[in-house]
């Protein structure tokens, strides 16, 4: 069903007095400029934003009573018909917020949601997000939603939002069990297609990092592919995998995949397993840096963070910093790492030197096996 209006979205994040001083400005400016972003790529504006710092969330919502009321005044002020919580909501918040404020309340777990399901092109990436928004909606049956079809549109009503989610919690399970059927052939066949790339020998190597550090710019750098590049959160969901040419004049594969972000519920990380798996099937993996971020330092951390819980750390990692042109004169690189613009091609006839170095030393079997180009 086609929106009858942009949304227009007011931020809110009640954040806990954990640290003072300046770290603690950073980081909710930080918190604040993702989400921002995050709404943006689902489509919507931003109306205003409200932060408060609180000793405890308030276990009704979130927020205290007083809060509602300066809520309320903003929402009417600025014109805006959405509110989306930075804190994870559970259903009976949700209710009841959407019940004092009168317009669509969402946290930003529905929003990277919709986000999947506007970015997912291959039938596994569709599957997974169609499952994550079941599975996900299928709790919020039992929180009292006002609305759980949604049927005015707008961010949350992309994918399965449109399937009549307001039908018993049976039928949905029957729906994420097929689903789920239908996501192991798809990834059996996918299993077959990284086994016949091993029996030919390419070498692989995988782009991982903070969603927006430049991997698709990269990626379509060293490939000459044309996959979708845009300034946004999550502008790719799906993995994809080409050939490149190293300097030596041999040939490996190179993965991109679906960036990371900071404090990604668990019950999102289904929805982009597949870029994961692609991951653990690497040889090498790039680590894509924004090297003009702010955030930079946070960025690398979330990413080493998630790579550990994969168990991928253990995977020799070159730590790569993007977008040199954008980086301040002078500004000190980060310890160990390449810098490079995939935009404007500095740096990468030594990229391209260094993966094949990194190869031969940790794979010289694929190497050399694998037949010059």
């Amino acid at each position: 069903m086609p929106e009858s209006r942009q949304e227009r979205a007011l931020l809110v994040y009640a954040h806990r007095k954990r640290v003072r001083g300046p770290a603690a400005v950073l980081h909710v400016a930080e918190v604040m400029e993702e989400l921002k972003d995050l709404v943006l790529a689902a489509g919507a504006t931003v109306a205003a934003s409200h932060v408060q710092s609180v000793d405890a969330e308030n276990p009704a919502t979130i927020v205290r009573k007083g809060t509602l009321v300066r809520l309320k005044q903003e929402i009417e002020t600025t014109g805006a018909n959405l509110v989306v919580f930075q804190n994870l909501l559970k259903p009976k918040q949700q209710a009841l917020l959407e019940e004092e404020l009168d317009v669509k309340t969402l946290d930003r777990r529905e929003v990277i949601l919709d986000i999947f399901a506007r970015r997912a092109r291959t039938r596994e990436g569709k599957l997974q997000v169609e499952l994550a928004q079941l599975s996900f909606r299928l709790g919020r049956l039992t929180g009292g939603r006002k609305e759980l079809s949604r049927l005015g549109g707008g961010i949350g009503t992309r994918g399965p939002g449109e399937k009549k989610l307001e039908e018993d919690r049976r039928r949905i399970r029957t729906q994420i069990r097929q689903f789920e059927r239908e996501l192991t052939t798809v990834r059996r066949t996918r299993s077959l297609h990284y086994q016949r790339r091993r029996e030919v020998g390419f070498p692989v190597v995988a782009l991982v990092g903070y969603t927006n550090a430049g991997k698709s710019t990269l990626f379509n750098r060293l490939t000459g592919a044309d996959v979708f590049v845009a300034d946004q959160l999550f502008a790719t969901l799906d993995p994809t995998a080409r050939k490149f040419r190293l300097p030596g004049g041999r040939e490996a594969i190179l993965v991109d995949t679906v960036g990371f972000i900071h404090d990604l519920p668990d019950e999102l990380r289904q929805a982009f397993l597949a870029t994961l798996e692609g991951i653990g099937e690497a040889d090498l993996l790039l680590h894509v840096v924004d090297g003009s971020s702010d955030a930079m330092e946070s960025n690398i951390a979330s990413v080493n963070t998630i790579l550990g819980e994969l168990s991928f750390r253990e995977k020799p990692i070159v730590l790569l910093m993007n977008k040199r042109d954008l980086c301040l004169p002078g500004a000190p690189p980060q310890e160990g790492a390449l810098r490079i613009s995939a935009k404007s091609g500095e740096g990468i006839p030594e990229l391209l030197t260094l993966i094949e170095r990194e190869l031969w030393f940790h794979r010289p079997q694929e190497i050399a096996s694998t037949p010059p180009a």
